[in-house]
């Protein structure tokens, strides 16, 4: 089980520009930690490489089965592929598909079912909208049908991209306590933000 992820002297290049250098981080079980900077400073960036998307040119990302000891860690490749989710600015949602379809087949892929897919519904107060088209749904909709991935097939390490931007003030009140309970299970977040989280957590700037 992932426990800890440890970045080490990073440095992320896009294009031909230096987004930062020499990043150190880690996360343990049961910490948030909010990634905040100007726009373009490497946020999203910096998800994207960790979930394995964006190639670091220097520096280490690795992952581990333990809080502290270098030989408990994982395949790089595995720890991606079973114990991370990532969200990001946009939903990757199917708009032709209904929410319901989408969903259950987002759960399926990453290793949930039908019934973790009905009860992530519920949870995200979904229900009565899974019925409809993706492209039907409000941008606070559809950010509650990718966020509903998170409880369909749980996995220890949430990788999210401005998760509250498009909620209103009682779905991010909602998602928040479900957050808190992931964190309360062992669980870890890491989030690129401009608004505060809505749970304890350590502040990163990045680029700064």
């Amino acid at each position: 089980m992932l426990r800890t992820i440890r970045i080490k002297d990073l440095s992320l290049v896009r294009g031909e520009r230096r987004l930062f250098s020499g990043l150190n981080l880690e996360v343990s079980a049961g910490q948030a930690v909010a990634l905040t900077g100007r726009n373009g400073a490497g946020k999203t960036s910096l998800l994207r490489a960790v979930a394995g998307l964006l190639r670091p040119v220097q520096g280490a990302i690795s992952f581990h089965g333990a809080a502290n000891g270098e030989s408990d860690a994982l395949e790089a490749e595995t720890a991606r592929a079973e114990a991370l989710h990532l969200v990001g600015h946009h939903d990757g949602l199917k708009s032709t598909r209904s929410a319901w379809e989408e969903l259950l087949f987002q759960a399926r892929w990453t290793g949930g079912s039908e019934a973790s897919a009905r009860a992530a519904a519920t949870k995200l107060d979904l229900d009565r909208l899974l019925d409809l088209e993706v492209r039907r749904l409000s941008a606070g909709q559809r950010r509650r049908v990718a966020l509903a991935r998170l409880l369909a097939s749980p996995r220890s390490l949430w990788l999210l991209d401005e998760p509250m931007a498009p909620l209103d003030a009682g779905h991010r009140e909602g998602f928040g306590a479900l957050m808190a309970q992931h964190l309360a299970g062992g669980g870890m977040v890491l989030a690129a933000v401009h608004d505060p989280l809505p749970v304890p957590c350590d502040v990163v700037e990045v680029g700064g």
